[in-house]
């Protein structure tokens, strides 16, 4: 008999079990996944058994107990889905299939054989075959939401190590879900997920999946693009748009229920069609509003309905056996594909800390075993050794990876990749701070390529550096969704690289998380040691890196709104410029196909005497109101109120070379006009 006031009592048992093992975990060095699931089981028979399990998880609460952990089970696995952003693998797509396809057959393969081998103690004959492909899912998954999680609390995130894992778990993620779904599907084809019909009588249901499909992603996709514009409208994520998501994704859960397939299909692929392009705060919100329902409630109900159904006193030595079979085709499998894919990539101890990345099974893991639970696939002592199995890889991923991938080694990575992206000392190289999105900073980079053509080889470096996130979720995978977003900003930083390439120098890109934005790229600008620095005004770090680099140091000052170029000369308004502000005015003169004109008295009319006589058009007087004013900021220099660009001069910088200069640059074909009202 169900009681309303027991249920709240459980609730609260449960709560308080999942929060204080959870943070016990944490405590440890474990991802919180392993104390929740170690609360859910010793909640259960295991433990508490007949004394006050039954009392407290009798028959009568079971079915509120389960419904709740079912809608806690919808709402992770919609955002599962939506952080399974092909961003991930952008770049690395080749190599991170190779991984995942060998991370994912081999276990597989091994987990049917093993399926095979004790098909006869633990389902009957006509179900043997969704057995098979059932055990053999269950061995190739990996925790995506637990690995982003540990990659990123470890900052492997900028390492090829972190990249690549990340990459090939997007990949392993697909493939595990798509034959789970076949499995489910053949399961309830037999009639045991039950539909209100006879058993086998509704088995054509089933053929409505991929129909469903081709719906999803054709039909309710593009309807679902529509809440991004509406969320702008409205500035927030409202009730309304909220409503809009829960019912779709209740209803897409329903569907693939009815059709036999299993619910939590329904809300991953929901959560797939999930808009990308221009979401990401629309996804944060959603994120934020299903993290205080999800974490909090129902997903620790989903960890004990889980553990109620762990009974590890029925287990004998015949158990025991079984289980030491699961756990070397478990660990053996994964570890023995994912190492040997990996290894033709990279070298031996990178490879084998991906494979022991990849072990990683946590929530995922026990996902797929109650999908075999319900569907009838796994009986209760299978999948209690199944679930010891879940919780063992999970924990053995921290200590293993440590031992295999130290935090020095995380360091010199981290180190050799950053020496990999700045590359060889070039001839003149040009260090550019990009500022918010890539895509916008078109006309930043073309004027440090402009500016990186008065010397050969030039070299241009695109910095980025995203600031980590000031909340972190603790719904899915992390920072997952952020990591995305950076591998996008890659993508959009190399698309920036080829603007700069069409001017002539070579270009690298440097881009990752940085807990203080300003500080590391005051450190990059020195270990980079540019010959010049190109940045925007308001840039973090503004100061540091001026003060630290003993080079020129442009900045985009940008007056006025962002518009067209000025179509006038080159101007340095005032004569008492030092030389490096006045080498920037004639770069830009002359690549652009631009007069010079130098305003003011002190060395002005020298100046002018000078570049006149070796060719270059200028002249002195007023500044035309059209002109692309290059002013001096530094001591004893003047700024020019009106400047577009300002130039700290090189501290006790050599005297310019005014003929090799002039020549240089007359021997660079001329640009068109270059613009610098960029948004900085």
């Amino acid at each position: 008999m169900f009681h309303v006031d027991l249920l709240l009592l459980d609730l609260v048992i449960v709560l308080i079990s999942a929060r204080l093992l959870g943070a016990v975990a944490r405590r440890l060095g474990q991802p919180p996944v392993v104390g929740e699931i170690v609360a859910g089981i010793l909640l259960g028979p295991t433990l508490l058994g007949p004394l006050l399990g039954d009392r407290l998880f009798g028959d009568g609460m079971m079915p509120p107990l389960r419904a709740l952990a079912d809608v806690g089970l919808v709402l992770f696995m919609f955002v599962v889905g939506m952080e399974l952003d092909q961003k991930l693998v952008r770049g690395r797509g080749r190599t991170a299939v190779t991984v995942a396809l060998g991370s994912t057959l081999v276990p597989f393969v091994l987990g049917c054989a093993l399926a095979l081998g004790i098909a006869g103690d633990h389902v009957d004959g006509a179900r043997t075959l969704p057995f098979v492909l059932f055990m053999g899912a269950a061995m190739a998954a990996t925790a995506f939401p637990v690995l982003a999680r540990i990659i990123t609390d470890r900052g492997m995130q900028r390492s090829t190590v972190g990249g690549l894992s990340l990459a090939s778990a997007a990949v392993i993620d697909v493939l595990a879900w798509t034959a789970l779904a076949v499995v489910a599907g053949l399961a309830g084809a037999g009639g045991s997920a039950g539909g209100g019909v006879g058993e086998g009588a509704d088995q054509w249901r089933v053929a409505l999946a991929l129909p469903y499909g081709l719906l999803m992603f054709l039909v309710v996709r593009p309807l679902l693009a529509r809440l991004v514009p509406a969320r702008q409208r409205a500035g927030r994520l409202t009730p309304g748009l909220l409503s809009l998501v829960l019912i779709g994704l209740l209803a897409s859960s329903w569907a693939t229920e009815w059709m036999h397939v299993h619910f939590i299909f329904g809300a991953f692929v929901f959560g797939a069609v999930m808009p990308r392009e221009g979401a990401e705060r629309l996804n944060h919100e959603i994120l934020e509003r299903l993290e205080q329902l999800a974490v909090l409630l129902l997903l620790p109900m989903f960890f004990v309905v889980a553990g109620l159904d762990v009974n590890l006193r029925t287990l004998d030595l015949s158990s025991l056996g079984t289980l030491a079979a699961i756990l070397v085709v478990a660990i053996g499998g994964k570890l023995l594909g994912s190492y040997a894919a990996a290894r033709t990539r990279l070298p031996g101890r990178q490879a084998l800390a991906i494979a022991t990345l990849l072990n990683t099974r946590g929530l995922t893991e026990l996902v797929i075993l109650s999908v075999g639970l319900q569907k009838g696939v796994l009986d209760e002592e299978l999948y209690s050794l199944m679930v010891v199995m879940a919780l063992l890889t999970t924990a053995m991923t921290e200590p293993l990876l440590r031992r295999v991938y130290p935090g020095r080694r995380v360091a010199r990575d981290i180190e050799q990749a950053g020496r990999e992206a700045l590359g060889t000392r070039a001839a003149t190289r040009v260090l550019v701070v990009v500022p918010g999105s890539p895509a916008e900073q078109v006309p930043l980079a073309e004027l440090a390529a402009l500016l990186a053509r008065s010397a050969a080889p030039a070299e241009v470096i695109l910095a980025h550096l995203r600031p980590y996130p000031g909340g972190r979720l603790e719904l899915g995978g992390g920072l997952s969704s952020e990591l995305a977003e950076l591998t996008e900003t890659l993508h959009e930083l190399e698309v920036l690289a080829d603007a700069v390439r069409a001017h002539g120098p070579e270009v690298r890109v440097v881009s990752r998380f940085s807990a203080s934005a300003g500080a590391e790229l005051a450190e990059l600008a020195v270990e980079a040691a540019p010959g010049l620095v190109v940045l925007p005004r308001g840039t973090p770090g503004h100061a540091a890196i001026r003060d630290g680099v003993a080079c020129p140091v442009v900045t985009v000052a940008s007056p006025g709104p962002p518009g067209p170029p000025p179509a006038g000369p080159v101007a340095v308004p005032h004569g008492q410029a030092g030389e490096d502000t006045v080498r920037v005015a004639l770069t830009l003169a002359l690549t652009c196909g631009r007069p010079l004109v130098v305003e003011g008295g002190g060395r002005a009319p020298a100046l002018v005497r000078r570049l006149t006589r070796l060719g270059v058009e200028v002249t002195g007087g007023p500044v035309p109101e059209d002109a692309l004013t290059v002013a001096g900021d530094g001591a004893g220099q003047a700024t020019g109120p009106a400047a577009h660009l300002l130039v700290r001069a090189e501290r006790d910088a050599d005297p310019v070379d005014w003929p090799a200069l002039v020549s240089a640059l007359r021997r660079t074909p001329a640009e068109s006009p270059v613009e610098v009202s960029v948004r900085s």
